[in-house]
């Protein structure tokens, strides 16, 4: 293995501007990277090996010319989730709806990347349409965990988190809208942040569920995911729920939590993310976390936020309720799929068949429970309910955030299960979910970071904090204290334990 895999995105830039290595040299160690274990952890869907070494021949004649880097993160090469539009190649989704579609256009997060000089290796496997919590519901097949092969990698953006945890990127863009960048980033040994909703620009996002879909920056470090962070931030006037706001300081935030100390921090446990459902090493995964917070100087406080157990039944009626009136417009008459065009079939003929083959079965059964719970007479029922559940659960934020500065939980109750146990159980997948969705239905920022491995069976573990809307700099200043105490405590880094690609699948 290339020692400039192992590296972290920082070291990487750092070399490139230096000239102690080409952006071409990076580049092409990653590709050689996917090249030897992609075909048996499957991240990726679309690997643009030309599209990247240009990128890359770009960086390396700036250095050449002395001029100044684009960003902090130029030559570094990233894993882009395939459901952000990359012109001139293939967007998928996941799904056999948009299979072989080229688009005209830049997402505004891919517009920056390419702005700042980071090298897009390619797009990376998810759940169609962002519909899942294992990378399953791919329609081009499963991702598997390069800590086991055996293991689902998260989802929906399993193919992100596993490009990270197999070395075949240093860096990675997931979305999230229920949890699909932490909890990959749970189960794999990777930081996954979750932005304040509108921190980051929405357009060219294809959309799931438009008041809760959030790209993001993952990573393998705290300090890296910043970097990554200040690059794809920032207002966007093509997206109207666009914050017009500064973008946190989260790389000094991150600068100043690698010192260690967290004095003055007032951290709120979340007594309603405990109990059944949980395994008994997550929790105590969990519980030595919070003692390495207190250690560092914080407060530790117990916080009740009664509303929380709702959470899940409210994300799963408006989330698939945006889902049914998102997907409409996927209907063979403009672009995407197209079956029964044979001038034997009526438009609405066409239509139907089109999205019979083209829709996967998660992803019928959310349009089909949006659908219902939008229908005439049901409407207050289910989806105006859910909505005034949402905003209880905003309540239980802001109270909560009078007495803390930020809040940490597991991120989900389990680590990695194994491929095809949930297929068939849909709540039992749901519920990989239970501490995420909060953060998605108040729209405040949340991060994963590992916290180990789980002295069960030996798979990583995540904590997950979380932060006031527009305080995302918080989550960087006590995820790298507890990074940086974490590792001192462990001996090293998770990232420096190379998984065993060798794992039966």
């Amino acid at each position: 293995m290339s020692e400039l895999i192992k590296m972290t995105a920082s070291e990487l830039a750092a070399k490139i501007q230096s000239r102690e290595v080409s952006a071409v040299e990076v580049a092409q160690a990653h590709l050689d990277r996917i090249a030897e274990v992609d075909g048996d952890v499957h991240a990726f869907l679309h690997v643009d090996t030309e599209g990247a070494l240009a990128a890359a021949r770009t960086v390396d004649a700036d250095v050449a010319d002395g001029t100044q880097p684009a960003s902090a993160l130029a030559g570094v090469p990233l894993a882009l989730k395939d459901v952000l539009t990359t012109k001139g190649i293939p967007t998928t989704v996941g799904s056999k709806t948009l299979e072989g579609w080229i688009p005209p256009y830049d997402a505004t997060v891919t517009r920056r990347l390419r702005q700042a000089g980071v090298v897009i290796l390619g797009k990376t496997n998810m759940d169609e349409f962002a519909m899942g919590s294992s990378t399953e519901n791919s329609a081009y097949g499963p991702t598997h965990n390069p800590w086991d092969l055996a293991r689902i990698p998260g989802g929906s953006g399993g193919g992100s988190s596993a490009s990270l945890a197999a070395f075949e990127a240093p860096l990675a863009i997931g979305t999230d809208t229920g949890g699909s960048i932490r909890q990959p980033g749970s189960v794999t040994g990777t930081v996954g942040v979750k932005p304040t909703y509108g921190g980051v620009s929405r357009y060219g996002l294809v959309a799931f569920s438009s008041s809760l879909d959030q790209a993001g920056p993952c990573a393998r470090t705290v300090t890296d995911a910043a970097l990554l962070h200040e690059v794809i931030a920032g207002h966007d006037p093509l997206d109207s729920t666009s914050i017009d706001a500064p973008v946190p300081p989260v790389v000094a935030a991150a600068a100043a939590g690698a010192r260690g100390d967290l004095k003055g921090v007032r951290v709120g446990v979340v007594k309603e993310f405990n109990g059944d459902g949980y395994q008994g090493g997550v929790l105590r995964s969990f519980e030595k976390a919070v003692e390495q917070l207190r250690a560092l100087g914080a407060e530790v406080i117990e916080v009740s936020c009664p509303n929380f157990v709702y959470a899940l039944p409210a994300y799963y009626l408006i989330a698939p309720s945006e889902c049914s009136s998102n997907l409409a417009r996927f209907d063979a008459m403009r672009y995407g799929l197209r079956v029964a065009d044979d001038g034997q079939h009526s438009a609405e003929e066409v239509m139907a068949l089109t999205r019979e083959k083209g829709f996967g079965a998660e992803v019928k059964r959310r349009i089909m429970l949006g659908t219902y719970a939008l229908s005439s007479g049901y409407y207050d029922a289910y989806y105006g309910s859910a909505q005034k559940v949402r905003t209880l659960i905003t309540r239980d934020f802001d109270a909560a955030f009078e007495k803390v500065d930020v809040l940490v939980s597991p991120t989900t109750p389990t680590t990695a299960f194994k491929i095809g146990e949930r297929v068939d159980d849909p709540m039992a997948m749901y519920l990989a979910d239970l501490c995420t969705i909060p953060s998605n239905l108040a729209g405040n920022a949340a991060m994963s970071v590992p916290s180990g491995l789980s002295d069960e069976d030996g798979l990583p573990v995540g904590l997950q904090i979380m932060a006031p809307a527009l305080a995302d700099d918080r989550l960087y200043r006590v995820g790298a204290a507890y990074e940086v105490a974490r590792n001192d405590a462990a001996g090293g880094s998770l990232v420096h334990q190379v998984p065993n690609l060798g794992a039966a699948k």
